[in-house]
C-alpha cells in the first residue's frame, strides 16, 4: 500500500524550516499548497504501484496492447475481434511456449486457448505387431495425426479476467485450427475430429 497524502504532506513540512513565517497550522497557505501537493505525490505513488502489477503478462490490463506489440500480436491466425480474456491467454502462449512435437506439446496448445482435446495418432498396419479390428491404415498414415475438438468451444467472461465490451460468450474453433496448422511438424497431416 502507498503513502498517503496524510503522510506525504507531513514529510513536506517536515522539510520546512522552522520559524514563524513557516506555520504548519492546518488552515494557514502555506499548509493548504503543500497538502495539495501531498495529494499529487500519494497519486503518482498508486501510480507507480499499478504500473509495477503491469509488468507481470498475467494481469496486465492497462499495457496490453504494448505486451502483444512486443510479443508480435495477435497472431496471423485471428481474423476476428478477441476478448481481453483471450488476448491475454495467447500472450502468456507466446512468452511461455518453448516448441515441441509431442502430443503433450499440442494438447497443452489447445488448453491455453480453451479447449482441452485428445489426439489420435495414426499407425501403419502391420502383420503380427497390429490386432484384428485395427484399421488397415497405408504408408501415409504414419504421419497423420487428428485433433479430437468440441463441435463448438465456448469462452465464457470471467470476472478479473474479461474487461468491459467483451462478450458474455464467444464460439468457434479457427484459432486452433489455424494454430494447429502452422505450429504442426512439416512432415507430417494433421485432421481435425468434431463430436
Amino acid at each position: 500500500m502507498g503513502i498517503t497524502a496524510e503522510q506525504y504532506r507531513a514529510q513536506l513540512q517536515a522539510l520546512l524550516p522552522s520559524g514563524a513565517a513557516w506555520s504548519r497550522e492546518p488552515e494557514t497557505t502555506l499548509t493548504k499548497f503543500l497538502a495539495a501537493i501531498a495529494e499529487e505525490m500519494a497519486r503518482l505513488d498508486v501510480r507507480a504501484e499499478q504500473l509495477v502489477d503491469e509488468a507481470d503478462p498475467r494481469i496486465t490490463s492497462e499495457l496490453l496492447p504494448d505486451w502483444e506489440r512486443v510479443a508480435g500480436l495477435p497472431d496471423p491466425c485471428v481474423t476476428a475481434a478477441q476478448t481481453t480474456q483471450e488476448r491475454r491467454a495467447a500472450l502468456i502462449a507466446r512468452l511461455t511456449n518453448i516448441g515441441g512435437q509431442s502430443r503433450q506439446f499440442f494438447i497443452a496448445i489447445a488448453l491455453a486457448r480453451g479447449v482441452p482435446l485428445p489426439i489420435t495418432e495414426f499407425h501403419q498396419f502391420q502383420v503380427g505387431e497390429s490386432a484384428v479390428g485395427d484399421a488397415l491404415n497405408g504408408d501415409d498414415w504414419v504421419f497423420t495425426w487428428r485433433v479430437n475438438a468440441p463441435t463448438t468451444t465456448i469462452r465464457e467472461f470471467a470476472v478479473n479476467e474479461s474487461a468491459v465490451g467483451d462478450p458474455l460468450r464467444s464460439w468457434g474453433n479457427e484459432i486452433l485450427e489455424c494454430v494447429m496448422e502452422r505450429l504442426k511438424p512439416a512432415h507430417t497431416h494433421v485432421i481435425f475430429g468434431y463430436s
